[in-house]
């Protein structure tokens, strides 16, 4: 199925979606996640750790927080540099480099723990960036994953904006990697322990409106999603989202409090 894919062409119009807006205004938000994953992996001091796909450095900040030595990439400079705000506001020692999660210019097993919350989940070619979380990780060190379920809230309103907006033929979707057996596919070659706790993260707004008012604005593919689609169909898009939004709604009508599920995943390299 991957050879009839476009990658580069793919990786392009990503790199457009995830600049646009401003993921960092929901990132901020999602730093619990970094923080859980970061005692998961059970970080010591001192160790090597690098954050892939790291948007505004939410496990960047975990991991240095615990005295790592702390490497953050992501191929959008922009949201690294909103990552080294962060960092610098706390006098956090990182290092901030711009690279593509299918690519990583590091050698063979260059860290202790390497880290990825709701990041290296979207690359197109899946096999590819799990290799090579896999090669810079050193044997027995840690690679750490934070991935949407495809029952949770954020698979169903990808689910909801691919009704909408299809997304490119032959891809998988991103939340495969929040599929315990796909994982075991995915590193079948370089695993020698694959441990997996669901977890939930709650997003909290005033309303539905609200929640689609902030991401329309600042979260790439719904910015995206709008921007594509006819004026027309917009308001059809925004109607399935209220639904889905007040569906999974657990604080009542004065309130939007949406538990979304995810995998938090710890595997140890062989």
């Amino acid at each position: 199925m991957n050879t009839a894919v476009d990658f580069t062409a793919l990786k392009s119009r990503q790199m457009a979606t995830w600049a646009s807006g401003d993921y960092a205004v929901i990132g901020t938000t999602l730093q619990i996640v970094g923080e859980q994953l970061a005692e998961a992996c059970d970080l010591r001091c001192d160790e090597t750790v690098l954050d892939v796909a790291a948007g505004n450095g939410n496990a960047t900040l975990a991991a240095a927080r615990r005295g790592c030595r702390v490497t953050s990439t992501d191929y959008v400079s922009t949201l690294l540099e909103r990552g080294e705000e962060r960092a610098r506001a706390e006098r956090l020692p990182v290092s901030f480099r711009t690279a593509d999660a299918e690519a990583l210019p590091f050698a063979e097993a260059s860290f202790d723990a390497v880290l990825s919350t709701f990041g290296v989940m979207f690359t197109p070619n899946q096999d590819q960036a799990a290799a090579e979380l896999a090669r810079v990780c050193r044997p027995g060190g840690r690679i750490g994953l934070a991935n949407w379920t495809p029952e949770g809230f954020i698979g169903q309103l990808f689910k909801t904006l691919g009704r909408h907006l299809p997304p490119p033929p032959g891809v998988q979707p991103p939340v495969l990697w929040g599929v315990e057996s796909h994982l075991h596919e995915l590193f079948a070659d370089s695993a020698a322990r694959i441990e997996v706790t669901r977890r939930h993260f709650n997003f909290r707004y005033r309303s539905a409106a609200h929640f689609i008012e902030v991401f329309r604005t600042w979260y790439g593919p719904v910015h995206k999603a709008f921007a594509a689609l006819p004026a027309e169909w917009a308001p059809a898009l925004e109607q399935d989202m209220v639904e889905l939004l007040e569906s999974l709604n657990r604080a009542g009508p004065d309130s939007l409090v949406v538990p979304s599920e995810y995998l938090e995943v710890v595997i140890t390299r062989r």
